[in-house]
């Protein structure tokens, strides 16, 4: 009589493969044939994109498309300044994203049927157009444009300065290289883009990072104010007048070391913020004798102070970034004028990024959250309404393991993957993107957590 062969017991101890495990900056380390993949359960959106040089400085331009934007695929559209290895490589690009879409998640059945096609993980597209840069471009910024208001007309001017390493600001008119990505067949009269419309040499052969823009609002969308400052501590006015742009020539001196970022006031017109490698954050009125600072922070951090941001919703606060890592948060309120000996404390502080910071900037509509990026290949998120309870707060210190950190209930997220990043914005038109730009190109993000 045959007798069937007894098959082996199936091991039901049998390991499984170890589940995905956050990576907690400063408590993990990679080994050496390990690499960090993204948890695509937490973005809604999230693209990567290369490009031939990297850019140090990028500003997000304006569209038509709509503001308060939740439909995907969606677009968006930048302005960046390269960094070749020759002078003469180098270009000012307008980049056009499209094809956008959301984040494909495995076994995510919870989107409706109609969303299926938004849900869509394709590769993003992107196009470019570019005119010659004669120099590397330290820093680049778009003019503003009144907020929900439609991207001028292609016979319009829409200026973007940018900072050269050779000490020169330049002025361009970026408006017909939008109109070429948009308008097939669009031709652009090279005399009107090829060549700035004008050129700030007010700070000699001194090169520099810091400018930003201010318009006089709605009122006169076309009167602009932009200030730049250099390495040897001068910060220079620059407006418009009926005729053109016109230099200012005389410097506001207060700072001591390179100026590092430059933030106009979001309430008064004729206010501005500094910060520099001297350690301090300066408040200025360009109305006031002397063209010196009116109030400062000395010292608002231990080392360089080398970005900070005016929040546009509650106009008393004031992000600083420093380049020993430290983050902090500014009442201007507490801020006191020139002569007194009283140094203000900050209203908060993080010490997270374990390298400069370089970059930060609040969220456009949303007063307590802001993005940060640093040295440390980090970009983070963060909302200062977050407080844990007494409850909340025991149990996170009694669960921090030896050696590892506590993680700060204000940080929201920490998006990771690139190398050396260099500049963060909000997109103000799709509420909770983000760009960031770093050595390897450009990311576009946005998280469940903002």
């Amino acid at each position: 009589m045959d007798v069937d062969e007894v098959m082996p017991a199936i091991e039901e101890s049998e390991k499984l493969p170890p589940a995905p495990e956050a990576f907690i900056p400063g408590t993990h380390v990679l080994g050496k044939d390990e690499i960090l993949e993204p948890d695509d359960s937490v973005y809604i959106m999230r693209h990567s994109m290369n490009v031939t040089w990297p850019c140090l400085s990028f500003d997000v331009l304006r569209d038509s498309l709509g503001d308060e934007r939740q439909r995907y695929p969606t677009t968006a559209y930048l302005v960046a300044g390269t960094q070749a290895d020759q002078a003469s490589k180098n270009e000012l690009s307008v980049f056009k994203m499209s094809s956008l879409h959301r984040t494909q998640k495995d076994g995510d059945d919870s989107d409706s049927d109609e969303e299926d096609d938004d849900a869509l993980d394709e590769d993003a597209i992107l196009e470019f157009r570019s005119v010659p840069h004669h120099g590397g471009v330290n820093r680049v910024r778009a003019q503003p444009l009144p907020p929900a208001s439609p991207l001028p007309p292609a016979s319009q001017p829409y200026f973007t300065a940018t900072w050269t390493d050779n000490g020169k600001v330049h002025i361009w008119d970026i408006r017909p290289l939008i109109e070429s990505l948009d308008v097939p067949g669009y031709s652009w009269d090279k005399s009107r883009t090829n060549k700035p419309v004008f050129t700030i040499s007010s700070h000699g052969r001194a090169e520099g990072f810091a400018m930003d823009w201010a318009s006089s609002g709605n009122a006169n969308p076309s009167s602009l104010r932009l200030l730049t400052g250099d390495v040897h501590s001068k910060i220079y006015l620059t407006t418009t007048t009926p005729s053109g742009f016109n230099a200012l020539s005389q410097p506001f001196v207060s700072h001591t070391s390179s100026v590092e970022d430059l933030q106009w006031s979001p309430s008064e017109p004729t206010v501005f913020a500094s910060c520099s490698a001297d350690c301090s954050v300066q408040i200025w009125d360009v109305r006031s004798k002397g063209r010196r600072s009116v109030a400062g922070i000395e010292p608002a951090h231990e080392s360089d102070v080398n970005v900070i941001s005016w929040n546009r919703s509650t106009s008393y606060l004031l992000l600083s970034g420093g380049d020993e890592g430290g983050i902090k948060v500014w009442d201007l309120r507490n801020v006191q004028k020139k002569g007194t000996t009283a140094v203000p404390s900050s209203v908060a502080s993080f010490k997270w990024h374990t390298a400069p910071i370089t970059s930060i900037e609040w969220h456009p509509t949303e007063d307590s959250i802001f993005a940060a990026s640093g040295a440390d290949d980090q970009l983070t998120l963060w909302d200062l309404g977050v407080e844990p309870d007494d409850d909340e707060l025991g149990t996170l210190m009694n669960d921090t393991p030896d050696g590892a950190r506590d993680v700060p209930p204000q940080l929201l997220f920490v998006h990771q993957g690139q190398k050396d990043i260099k500049e963060v914005h909000w997109h103000p038109q799709i509420p909770g993107a983000v760009l960031s730009t770093a050595l390897d190109g450009f990311n576009i993000f946005k998280t469940i957590s903002v």
